[in-house]
Parts: C-alpha cells; sequence; structure tokens
C-alpha cells in the first residue's frame, strides 16, 4: 500500500470526563468513513491533568473503546491517555488496529514547566508502528523540543505528535511541526486541541499535516474544531529521499 488516508481531529476536551470525552469523539468518528489512520489528541479522555491517571477511566476501558472505534472505522485509532500501569501513571499514546491489536508509546519528555515529571512516569522506549505499509513513529507534546529523540533513522515515513500545547507558544509548535518534517525528510501529522482547560490554559489547535519539504498540507485554523484530512504518498516520499539523500550525510549518533 503506497497511499496512506490520515485523518486529524482537533477539538476540544471537557476537564476530567472521560464519558463525555468518549461520547463527543463516538458523534466525531461515526462521520469518518474509509480512511487509514485516525489521530486523536494528547490525553484525549481527560485534557492535560495531573492527576488525570489517578481519576480518568481505566486503561481497559479506554482500550476497549478505540478498539471499537478502529473496528467500526476500519482505521487505526490513535490518541494518548493518562494511566495507571504496572510501574505507575504514564501518559501513553495507543494505536490500536481495526482487528484490535494494540501498540502504545510512553511519553518520554515530560513537561517539568507544568510539574508533569513528579506526576507521571517517562517512557524510555522509542517505538516504531508498522500500518498498511507505513512506518510510523509517535510521540507526544514535549517530545517534539527534542529533535534527536524523534532523529529518523531511515525507520520511519510518519511521525505523529499529539498535544496539549497552550496557545502562548504556538508559534513554537508550527516551526517545529514543519522543522521536523524538514530535516527528517519524513510526512509530520501534529494534533492539538482546542478550547479552555480546568487549569484556564487556551489552546489554539494550530494542528498540521506537513509533507517531508516542509509544505502544509492541511491546516488547523486557530481556536476551531475541526478535523483534518490529507491522502500521503509513500512513492514520493521514496522519491524524494533518492532525489535529495541529505540523510545519507547526517551524524552519527546513539542515546
Amino acid at each position: 500500500m503506497s497511499g496512506l488516508k490520515i485523518t486529524v481531529l482537533q477539538q476540544p476536551l471537557v476537564w476530567m470526563d472521560g464519558a463525555a470525552n468518549l461520547r463527543h469523539f463516538d458523534v466525531q468518528l461515526d462521520a469518518i468513513h474509509g480512511r487509514d489512520l485516525i489521530v486523536l489528541p494528547e490525553m484525549f479522555t481527560t485534557g492535560f491533568a495531573m492527576e488525570a491517571a489517578i481519576q480518568s477511566l481505566a486503561e481497559e476501558e479506554v482500550i476497549d473503546w478505540m478498539q471499537f472505534k478502529a473496528q467500526q472505522t476500519q482505521a487505526m485509532i490513535a490518541g494518548s491517555a493518562a494511566l495507571q500501569t504496572d510501574r505507575g501513571p504514564v501518559n501513553r499514546f495507543l494505536l490500536v488496529q481495526p482487528d484490535g491489536k494494540v501498540h502504545f508509546y510512553d511519553k518520554r519528555h515530560l513537561f517539568r514547566m507544568a510539574d508533569e515529571h513528579h506526576h507521571y512516569q517517562a517512557g524510555n522506549e522509542r517505538v516504531i508502528v508498522e500500518w498498511r505499509g507505513w512506518r510510523i513513529l509517535p510521540q507526544v507534546c514535549y517530545d517534539l523540543r527534542f529533535p534527536v529523540f524523534s532523529r529518523n533513522r531511515n525507520d520511519y515515513d510518519l511521525a505523529l505528535y499529539v498535544a496539549n500545547w497552550p496557545a502562548p507558544r504556538s508559534l513554537h509548535w508550527q516551526s517545529l511541526l514543519v522543522a521536523r518534517a524538514i530535516e527528517n525528510q519524513a510526512y509530520v501529522a501534529g494534533c492539538n486541541r482546542v478550547g479552555t482547560d480546568g487549569n484556564g490554559h487556551h489552546y489554539r489547535g494550530d494542528s498540521k499535516i506537513i509533507n517531508p519539504q516542509g509544505e502544509i498540507l492541511a491546516n488547523g485554523e486557530a481556536h476551531q474544531a475541526m478535523r483534518l484530512d490529507a491522502d500521503l504518498s509513500l512513492i514520493a516520499l521514496q522519491e524524494y529521499r533518492e532525489k535529495f539523500p541529505a540523510w545519507q550525510d547526517a551524524d552519527p549518533f546513539s542515546l
């Protein structure tokens, strides 16, 4: 499969109300057909709350819902949730296939300015998920600021960033998404929420789907709940990387 039909849902979130958020996304997903990948924001069941893992839906409830929606839409459903695990609370990016298979990545870079590192356990594993012939790198919000961790080692075609990225730093969000696409010669999709959270933080959205040359394929309007769609081409990606093989001159490194 050389094409990937991706949908990004830039939506508001109800503060600390998992059932209300799932009902909201039920309505959004009922209108989506014929896509391969549907992306929801970071902590889509709660908003970016430090107590979310304690008071949120249980992991099995979130996964059950995502499995049902993936089967219903015949698309992979992706988004992060605050969950309790055997090693403590985590901000877990879940990617769920229509057949029920679950992939996950735990957010590595925890946002210290909100004390996230005091409430959640950091992940320590970089994850690549294969889906319908595409290699996908899942990342969460603050991870966007750390390019070494998302460096393309010729092992992914699409980087996904889900976020609750506040409006005052929207320029950083938009600029870094484009930079990650250009420097890694990969598609990038960034899904940010809109609205105001329980702490009074405002979110513009500014979600984007970007091609490997940094061109915007789909752009989320500021402060608007909306759906973004784009069709990605693996053939176009491979042709570009062959024509302009800057990746061959990348510096070697290890984490």
